[in-house]
């Protein structure tokens, strides 16, 4: 299938694709002059195959048909052939920039609509050709998984305005040397980060006698960013953090003698891939505690790295890039602990709730059988004193009161007997158990969910300024996120920045009255800080998580690093690594990652501890006075 498209306009949608864009300044001159570097193109392809890859030709009308019909020779067995046009535009400037733009912009869709691309560029104009690399970048056009071969008949020492280009994507020159009798072409790389005016690498020859022939160790087309060669160094905007810190170590070779470092997990993952791919890097901070501004460095192109980790989303993705992840973070919400104190109610805890219904309905069924077999042995019709006797001749043994009756059948006391026995367990149990409860305070924890926090109109929530909760909660249109959100326009929201978080928790947070809601990992590291500055655990987290994110160190956008640190990552996560630097860091350690919300003492018990046992023997006598109105009024009658 062959398909050749002379309008700009029209989108072409194929399967993967080879892309050839073809420009030539004289097309009525030595248009056949290429057609030889055809078979070394073909050869090149063929030497690094993609057979899930069909072809799209941009072609001018000085490019020979023989050289289109050389490069798709095999387009049998390819899934299809795209040809686009494009006219010569001679020597203007603005017509070649106003053409090119269009037709990357045609290109770039048929790259998104393609498993994969090579794009091809043959072309002997300097000024085609630094267009054509300047807007390919900017359109995103060549990112790593696209493959570039610039074929060309200019000299090598004309070609510095496409270092950049060659350098930085996965790319190739093919430089045609026709001049001699003999024809001749060379292959070559530029090293990524390798010195403008630095020489080219050639790893590859062709003539027509010989073919293709490999003049390197490196393979077509080389992974060049697996491990460079020219140990740059990268600028990685960096931030202090609970868990991450600061530090000014000597350097002879920094400005003023110091060099700014960072300590934590994250900046020793960037270490690790420092070593592994060879390049070294400065830090630049500024000081303002928003993680939105090492973003913004990064896509403005001021920073290779952002270290964070930052938490995935896909309006980031579409302005940065994200490695493999290193850690999924949960988010949860942190307050702060009450005051230990004795729960009033607790002389009701050494049973369950079962085992008192249990004792009342045993209680109960007992005495009515006992009432009910007495009647038919004595041929006495059972009334309700009767029962009434029985009854409270086994809340006398329950309350461990005591027991004199003669006037009872063997049977029935056996039947007491059994009912003492199970009695004494029980009430051993419980005074055991009493004593010990007795010794325990409670520390309140009550914000576990984020309806407890929707439901208590007298707590307010902290939200990090500029972060993705921010977002969530803003455009959720249902759900407790929603519910959260409105808690916005009530002005139950208290935002600070990421810099401010410390104070906003020694303050609002610990007096009980705010809560927050950030990444586990973030919140312990905040309890562990506040932990070794006062020596005590103030803070607790919720039981429930939300916001299960991955979180990942942040490149820019296309950065052909990605590949090779997403390898490294992947790596190091499989090994452990980085769950050990976070122990390593200390912070699973600590006594307040996980405070207890119980506590033992040794101290005496005030009113206010057992105002709950003082409750019921009032409301015992306020119901036996009320008992003694009704009886002395019911005798009167």
């Amino acid at each position: 299938m062959l398909i050749t498209v002379r309008s700009w306009g029209l989108l072409v949608t194929v399967l993967p694709t080879l892309v050839v864009v073809a420009h030539l300044r004289r097309p009525s001159e030595n248009a056949d002059a290429l057609t030889p570097a055809s078979s070394a193109v073909r050869e090149v392809m063929e030497n690094e195959p993609q057979p899930l890859c069909s072809v799209v030709v941009f072609a001018d009308g000085g490019l020979s048909t023989s050289f289109i019909a050389s490069v798709t020779r095999e387009s049998h067995m390819l899934p299809g052939v795209t040809v686009l046009e494009v006219s010569a535009v001679g020597q203007n400037a603005n017509l070649t920039l106003m053409q090119v733009s269009k037709v990357l912009g045609v290109a770039l869709r048929v790259r998104q609509v393609s498993w994969c691309v090579t794009v091809v560029v043959v072309s002997d104009d300097l000024a085609f050709l630094a267009t054509f690399a300047q807007w390919s970048l900017k359109g995103r056009l060549l990112v790593w998984s696209t493959r570039l071969l610039v074929v060309t008949r200019l000299p090598l020492h004309h070609l510095q305005v496409l270092h950049t280009l060659l350098s930085m994507t996965n790319s190739m020159l093919l430089v045609v040397e026709n001049d001699s009798k003999v024809n001749r072409c060379s292959v070559y790389i530029q090293l990524p980060y390798s010195p403008r005016g630095a020489q080219a690498l050639k790893v590859a020859s062709w003539t027509p006698h010989q073919g293709l022939a490999l003049t390197s160790s490196l393979p077509l087309f080389p992974d060049k960013f697996s491990r460079l060669l020219h140990h740059p160094t990268l600028v990685v905007a960096g931030e202090v953090y609970p868990g991450q810190t600061e530090e000014l170590v000597d350097d002879p070779g920094a400005p003023d003698g110091k060099r700014l470092v960072f300590r934590g997990p994250a900046a020793s993952v960037l270490d690790y891939l420092a070593q592994a791919i060879n390049f070294s890097y400065t830090y630049i901070r500024e000081h303002d505690g928003n993680f939105g501004t090492m973003l913004n460095r990064v896509i403005r192109k001021e920073a290779d790295i952002a270290l964070g980790p930052f938490a995935v989303s896909f309006s980031r993705l579409e302005v940065v890039d994200f490695s493999w992840p290193i850690h999924i973070g949960l988010s949860k919400i942190l307050g702060g602990r009450g005051r230990p104190e004795v729960d009033p109610w607790g002389f009701l805890l050494p049973f369950t709730p079962l085992v008192w219904a249990a004792i009342l309905t045993s209680l109960l069924v007992m005495s009515l059988t006992v009432s009910l077999l007495s009647s038919c042995s004595s041929h006495e019709i059972a009334d309700a004193h009767l029962w009434f006797s029985k009854t409270f001749n086994y809340i006398r043994v329950l309350l461990q009161q005591d027991l004199s009756r003669s006037d009872e059948w063997w049977w029935e006391r056996m039947v007491m007997l059994v009912w003492m026995m199970v009695m004494l367990v029980l009430s051993r149990s419980y005074s055991g158990n009493l004593l010990a409860l007795l010794a325990v305070r409670y520390i309140p924890h009550p914000y576990q969910t984020l309806e407890d926090v929707v439901h208590d109109p007298s707590v307010k929530m902290i939200w990090k300024a500029n972060t993705i909760y921010e977002n969530y909660f803003r455009t959720s249109t249902s759900g407790i996120y929603q519910k959260v959100g409105d808690l916005e326009t009530r002005a139950r929201v208290v935002r600070r920045p990421h810099s401010q978080i410390l104070a906003a928790l020694d303050t609002l947070v610990r007096r009980g009255d705010h809560v927050l809601l950030d990444n586990d990992a973030s919140l312990i590291n905040l309890m562990v800080d506040d932990f070794l500055r006062t020596g005590r655990c103030d803070f607790y987290k919720s039981r429930e998580g939300y916001f299960a994110f991955p979180y990942s160190l942040v490149l820019q956008k296309d950065s052909p690093l990605l590949p090779s640190v997403n390898e490294r990552v992947l790596d190091l996560m499989e090994a452990g690594f980085y769950l050990y630097w976070t122990g390593e860091s200390g912070t699973s350690a600590s006594p307040c990652a996980y405070p207890p919300s119980r506590v033992t003492v040794n101290t005496a018990l005030a009113v206010s501890d057992l105002w709950g046992m003082f409750l019921m023997l009032l409301g015992g006598h306020v119901v036996g006075l009320l008992a003694l109105l009704l009886e002395a009024v019911t005798t009167r009658i």
